[in-house]
């Protein structure tokens, strides 16, 4: 043969790592956690916030949907609502595109 087989050595006299390689993860584990604080945990918040909003809304209030569409609630069903934007002009809408409940009065003065 042309080509000698290669074998692979054990480590002679080399010191095994005590703590079982768990160092060689700790830079991933705590980027997770990083990422967990800064990212994943705010934006589970804003979630819980928006949904708690969204179950309360209730006929008469003035909204903005998150296309940028202010109307009064006229009529709320399962999962769409009834703005009216304009007097007897009622557009539909999905419960979920509502973005922010607006203080009474605020349609009046805009």
């Amino acid at each position: 043969m042309l080509i000698s087989n290669a074998y692979a050595q054990a480590a002679s006299g080399a010191a095994q790592d005590p703590t079982g390689g768990l160092m060689g993860l700790l830079p991933l584990i705590l980027m997770f956690v990083v990422l967990w604080f800064l990212m994943i945990r705010p934006q589970m918040k804003r979630a819980k916030e928006h949904k708690s909003m969204v179950e309360a809304l209730a006929k008469g209030d003035e909204v903005v949907t998150q296309g940028g569409v202010a109307g009064r609630v006229a009529e709320i069903g399962d999962n769409f609502v009834h703005l009216e934007v304009a007097e007897k002009t009622n557009i539909l809408v999905q419960k979920q595109s509502i973005a922010t409940v607006l203080p009474k009065g605020t349609l009046k003065t805009l």
